[in-house]
């Protein structure tokens, strides 16, 4: 393997990581909620690692802690571990490794929860059209070159179906999918986001038999609209994209890993609607929002 392309591959699963626990501390928190937190902004890890994050101190589920990543991280592993194991992606392979992870494993979180409880690697979901699939899925982008979009998408849709069958959830996995696949082949933006849509809009017509795709849409919205602006502002951001559904969560990730010269920046834009921005760096990443179940 070319030494560029290992960089990439694991600059991308260091990306996963560290995106994963930064947002860990604002996750599934409101506009106004992240604020009344974080007056100051996020500007990365905020407090000792190892620490209790202040929000989950006393939480009865779990006290989460800064610079812990969560079930993202863990299931995005579970999915490499199939993949190397088949040298493929399935679905069943894929379930399997779920099923040995702990984290976020309650009733909160209804799609982990289900799949938890039915203990069945061979579980296919129908019905759970939120993010945490495409989560996941970056090991399907790292396995097939951006030119195999079929199996990309194919793929995307093994990894996802355990515990998300909806059309909109194997949409952005498949989306998710693609374009890391097409930043590790060293793409430029605009070639990225544009394998993203078309992954994306296969994936959904072939889940629910619609010719209109509405995720493949809404990062085409999402993505003009950011690229439109030379330098972006975080509160302009939330004010008009802020991450709270499965149209807004993904495309926004997607859409600020190419407008976006810093992945830091990115990440930081993602996690708050009004953070320090920093302006320096050069690598493009493909980063994690807040999530939706």
């Amino acid at each position: 393997m070319d030494r560029t392309v290992k960089r990439r591959i694991l600059a991308c699963l260091k990306g996963i990581a560290i995106g994963d626990a930064v947002g860990k501390q604002t996750e599934t928190l409101s506009r106004e909620g992240v604020l009344r937190w974080y007056p100051d902004g996020v500007r990365g890890f905020e407090g000792p690692p190892g620490t209790a994050i202040p929000r989950y101190v006393g939480n009865a589920k779990r006290v989460w802690r800064i610079g812990e990543t969560t079930d993202d991280t863990e299931r995005t592993i579970a999915v490499a571990r199939a993949i190397l194991e088949d040298g493929d992606v399935r679905h069943r392979s894929v379930g399997r490794e779920l099923l040995k992870c702990t984290k976020s494993v309650h009733p909160g979180v209804t799609s982990l929860w289900e799949f938890h409880q039915a203990g069945d690697p061979a579980r296919v979901d129908q019905r759970h059209d939120g993010c945490g699939a495409a989560v996941r899925v970056a090991p399907v982008g790292i396995l097939y070159r951006s030119d195999r979009l079929e199996d990309i998408v194919v793929g995307a849709h093994e990894a996802s179906i355990p515990t998300h069958g909806g059309p909109l959830a194997i949409a952005a996995a498949a989306a998710t999918a693609a374009a890391v696949s097409a930043a590790i082949d060293g793409a430029p933006p605009p070639e990225i986001i544009g394998l993203a849509q078309r992954a994306a809009a296969q994936a959904e017509r072939q889940r629910s038999g619609w010719m209109d795709t509405s995720f493949g849409e809404a990062l085409r919205i999402i993505h003009a609209d950011l690229g439109r602006h030379s330098e972006l502002q975080p509160q302009d951001v939330a004010a008009r994209w802020f991450p709270e559904g499965p149209l807004t969560i993904v495309p926004l990730a997607l859409a600020l890993g190419t407008v976006m010269q810093s992945a830091e920046a990115a990440i930081l834009i993602g996690c708050h609607p009004r953070g320090e921005v920093p302006r320096d760096g050069e690598r493009r990443v493909v980063c994690r929002c807040r999530k939706s179940q």
